[in-house]
């Protein structure tokens, strides 16, 4: 008895239609609306692809126990140089009212694959900065479109 297999070249559309779907929000706003941590410290990793860059951001420490509130955020384009100080633009804002911009852009200057940290104080006056907000929300200005949004519930 033979057998026949269908021609490798007839799965191609399959294939690319897995290999295409992504797990992006939407274009203005990723927001973890269900994003209930694994543990104390685990927070949704939330990614936009608006414009020419996809910006990867990872919460590192929301939880305050640390002197910073870090993000590990990763740029990806083909056609954008990336040679930019993101602490000079971002900002964070908690949904009782307080907001601040970065202290610091850990990461290399340049290129079109840029991984880095950037941070933000967790004190100020004496006072954990997260003490009572239920919202947290980071905006990037500037990354090759006017403005990114990521938005994270926090837990208590």
């Amino acid at each position: 008895m033979k057998h026949r297999y269908a021609p490798w070249w007839l799965l191609l559309p399959i294939l690319l239609l897995v290999a295409c779907q992504g797990t992006t929000s939407g274009p203005n706003l990723p927001l973890a609306t269900d994003n209930e941590p694994d543990s104390a410290t685990t927070y949704a990793t939330l990614e936009d692809t608006q414009g020419k860059v996809t910006v990867v951001v990872k919460p590192l420490n929301l939880d305050g126990s640390a002197e910073t509130i870090d993000f590990e955020i990763t740029l990806d384009t083909h056609s954008v140089d990336l040679s930019m100080d993101l602490a000079t633009m971002s900002s964070l804002t908690t949904d009782n009212g307080r907001q601040m911009v970065a202290t610091g852009w850990d990461a290399p200057q340049g290129g079109h694959h840029v991984s880095g940290v950037l941070s933000f104080p967790a004190i100020v006056d004496g006072a954990a900065w997260l003490k009572g907000a239920t919202t947290l929300t980071l905006t990037l200005r500037d990354v090759d479109v006017p403005e990114r949004v990521f938005i994270w519930k926090l837990t208590d």
